[in-house]
């Protein structure tokens, strides 16, 4: 790899999305409320799925991964920011830097596959109720899971491997809160071009083939939903599948948004609000969609709190 005239102590400074007016500081709160939210809610998620038997299903299982994901995700970012914020010193070391970007890239490609992974679930469980537990057994769900977190973490190698790789001779300064290799980039005196073109081909590979499974299974699941004959079949079918809709909506909503847009429109604040909604406030409306509207989790939440293992 080549270091040039950069060494792995490099000093980068983050602009950060607050200052420290009256408006500012109230936001920044809001961000931690919401950051302690989601880490509260994942975590409950993960440890109910892991504690209450009627959960160990392929569907829990792939949930507790989601909510897994999203407890890495958001510690990726707020802690850094708010420690940043909070002491006045916004420097991060390229060695910081680098270990952000592996983490936020994997993650974010690791969901993707996972919601897709979710989604085929889904289809099956609806469209396919008599050969569920064949065609989506636990070795299989699994096998699936490692492959969502082995792609997202290669692609999280590839794009580090990359950003570490060019030399960085401009102000140093990253206009943004936390490393995003798109807010890097600027500041690289390398050219980057090629780069640019890997890294929309990474997106289109991470963000179109799992929606388009998303869309596909969802197409045969909303067949199969009309045809059944049972209303209270219906109604639970719609419950399930509207709850990890949202889910997909937001998560690739934004992420498309953000990352299969021409760089000419992108500004920098533009890019933190988009960033801040993906990776703050995302992660805490998926516990909050799913444990509200499921029956069998508030059940189980109701039933382990009675016994007292969470508290």
């Amino acid at each position: 790899m080549l270091w040039r005239n950069q060494s792995f102590n490099s000093i980068f400074i983050l602009l950060g999305i607050f200052n420290h007016s009256p408006t500012h500081t109230f936001l920044f709160s809001l961000v931690l409320g919401i950051f302690t939210v989601a880490l509260v809610g994942n975590l409950v998620m993960v440890l109910l799925i892991y504690l209450d038997r009627q959960l160990h299903t392929p569907m829990y299982f792939l949930l507790s991964q989601l909510s897994f994901m999203d407890l890495m995700l958001i510690s990726t970012t707020v802690p850094k920011m708010a420690f940043n914020y909070l002491s006045g010193h916004n420097s991060i070391s390229l060695a910081a830097c680098g270990t952000q970007i592996f983490f936020y890239v994997s993650l974010l490609g690791a969901e993707c596959f996972l919601l897709a992974v979710m989604a085929y679930d889904r289809y099956v469980a609806i469209c396919h109720p008599l050969r569920y537990t064949i065609l989506m057994n636990q070795k299989l769900c699994v096998l699936m899971t490692i492959a969502s977190w082995t792609l997202g973490s290669l692609d999280g190698i590839l794009v580090l491997a990359f950003a570490l790789s060019f030399s960085y001779c401009s102000s140093l300064e990253i206009h943004h809160f936390f490393c995003d290799v798109a807010a890097l980039l600027p500041l690289s005196c390398t050219d980057t071009s090629a780069f640019e073109q890997l890294l929309f081909i990474c997106c289109v590979v991470m963000l179109v083939f799992p929606v388009s499974v998303v869309i596909i299974s969802y197409f045969r699941v909303l067949q199969a939903v009309i045809h059944m004959s049972s209303g209270k079949s219906r109604r639970k079918a719609f419950t399930t599948c509207s709850s990890h809709l949202s889910v997909v909506g937001l998560y690739y909503g934004a992420a498309m948004f953000m990352y299969m847009r021409p760089a000419s429109s992108h500004t920098p604040d533009q890019d933190k609000m988009v960033s801040a909604f993906y990776t703050i406030l995302t992660p805490m409306l998926n516990p909050l969609i799913y444990s509200l509207r499921n029956k069998e989790v508030s059940m189980a939440l109701k039933k382990v709190l009675r016994k007292g293992k969470l508290i």
